[in-house]
């Protein structure tokens, strides 16, 4: 079992290598950064169906038997993720081949594009928090090779805010990776599960859990840490944005997830009621953001924070029903955000700008495109029968189950505000005559761009509308994710074998 875990790992990372060391042409480390991501998708699959088949399947790397070893462990959660990331990885490497210029190439992008992907498996496989914080810093500093890449004044900008609040992240993260191994002497997380319960000192355990509370919240861009994403995202390529956009904040809410289900669960009383609050706050503040925006990735960049607001509403209600709209959240959120960010590049490339009182006409120059915005903006916003829907119901039947009228009531006015918000871009993006009043067209494009271009949007939108008309198979997948969540005993089974 250990090479379905490894695979999704030393696939792009040595892709990566192959790409830094190639020495012919910049064709050539392309067309190896869309086959790499290929081969992390055909990983990624095997690893799903062995989960489904097996259970949570483990791996001790180099022998050493867990809690004293490294451990890679996937239940259905984690498998779900490196699978989601290999649909997007692929997705945006093709993208890539007609939005990345050569001098970007030249400075390193795939290479840079493929260690991001490995850090991003590598989070949402490890079993042990310390590589937990090794596989964030692998992301950071893969991330902001790609913010800065090209040394715009914009990218530079931006970069400097992103690295400057993921450094706080990172301290505070590794300080609460330091007070709780004073308290339990390990770090493998299905030891904590058990060793938390035997401290003492549960107020410390809970100010602990705040520790990890704030550094996962920044990395995931909850209120009030989010103003960073909105400042950095819409600067680089919209490849980048795009990557970004769909895998890196949703890292942060896994390993929200990840602890608050698995190791911090004695206080839920105040810790989940601090995520509940976060929750309603971050979708009031995203939405508000977005509606004010009148930049395509800006408001893009603000509906990332709406959303994410969704997803720890599902934690931090933990239900069996609301962590299954959480787990169907994550993976309907990051197809629908990174194909918006890929829809906003062809119109900046056939207009000219992502500001949209710049832009324009692109229904009747454009109708393919204008359909397949549609399609993800309308599932971001909740619209029947796309997957955003059944994500939205999900949360919404969560809270009112449980009498949680509030939230409820929020996540149901966010929903109206964001259709507003994706009205207005389409009102002026799509519908309006162009400003100059020049129609943009898609012959702009050569042949090669624009299948580069389309085919991931209309993969990505295909599969969007596929999970809305066919939601059973994903609500019953994620049921039994959820499931795991709520009982980890076969998580600390398979990695500690009997549990102490």
């Amino acid at each position: 079992m250990s090479w379905y875990l490894t695979l999704p790992i030393v696939i792009p990372l040595a892709t990566a290598i192959l790409v830094a060391l190639q020495r012919s042409g910049a064709a050539a480390g392309r067309w190896l950064s869309v086959g790499g991501s290929f081969l992390l998708l055909a990983a990624a699959v095997a690893l799903v169906a062995q989960v489904w088949r097996h259970g949570v399947i483990v791996a001790q790397m180099g022998s050493w038997a867990a809690p004293f070893g490294i451990t890679l462990v996937a239940d259905l959660l984690s498998a779900a993720m490196v699978a989601i990331t290999a649909i997007i990885g692929l997705a945006v490497a093709i993208y890539a081949l007609a939005d990345i210029d050569a001098r970007r190439e030249a400075l390193g992008y795939h290479t840079l594009y493929q260690v991001l992907l490995a850090g991003v498996c590598g989070a949402f496989l490890t079993g042990d928090i310390f590589n937990l914080y090794v596989w964030f810093e692998v992301m950071l500093i893969a991330s902001f090779g790609l913010m800065v890449l090209g040394g715009d004044k914009a990218q530079l900008d931006g970069g400097i805010k992103y690295i400057a609040l993921n450094l706080v992240s990172t301290v505070l993260f590794l300080s609460g990776i330091g007070l709780l191994y004073g308290l339990t002497g390990t770090l493998n997380m299905a030891d904590l599960h058990l060793a938390v319960r035997e401290v003492e000192q549960t107020g410390l355990v809970t100010v602990v859990a705040v520790f990890f509370m704030v550094a996962f919240g920044i990395k995931a861009a909850v209120f009030p840490l989010f103003f960073w994403l909105p400042a950095s995202y819409h600067t680089p390529p919209v490849a980048v944005s795009a990557i970004f956009a769909g895998l890196l904040t949703k890292v942060g809410v896994y390993a929200l997830i990840r602890v608050f289900s698995l190791i911090f669960t004695q206080d839920i009383g105040y810790t989940h009621a601090l995520l509940l609050a976060v929750a309603g706050l971050t979708m009031v503040t995203g939405v508000l953001g977005a509606a004010a925006q009148d930049g395509f990735r800006k408001v893009l960049s603000f509906h990332i924070v709406s959303q994410i607001g969704y997803m720890i509403m599902g934690l931090a209600l933990f239900t069996p029903l609301a962590l299954v709209g959480a787990v169907f959240y994550l993976v309907h959120h990051i197809i629908v955000k990174a194909n918006l960010f890929l829809v906003s590049g062809v119109a900046n490339r056939l207009t000219g700008s992502f500001e949209l009182a710049r832009i324009g006409g692109l229904y009747k120059s454009a109708p393919l495109l204008a359909v397949l915005f549609l399609v993800p903006a309308l599932s971001l916003a909740g619209i029947p029968p796309l997957s955003g829907f059944w994500a939205k119901f999900l949360l919404v039947k969560a809270s009112l189950d449980i009498g949680a009228y509030m939230i409820a009531a929020t996540a149901l006015v966010v929903g109206l505000l964001t259709v507003y918000s994706m009205t207005k871009v389409w009102a002026e993006a799509f519908w309006k005559p162009h400003p100059a009043g020049t129609a943009p067209v898609m012959v702009l494009l050569d042949q090669r761009e624009r299948l580069a271009l389309l085919l991931p949007i209309a993969a990505l939108a295909a599969l969007t509308v596929a999970i809305g008309l066919f939601p059973e198979p994903f609500v019953a997948f994620a049921e039994r994710a959820a499931g795991q969540l709520l009982d980890p005993t076969a998580y600390v089974r398979a990695v500690l074998g009997d549990v102490r």
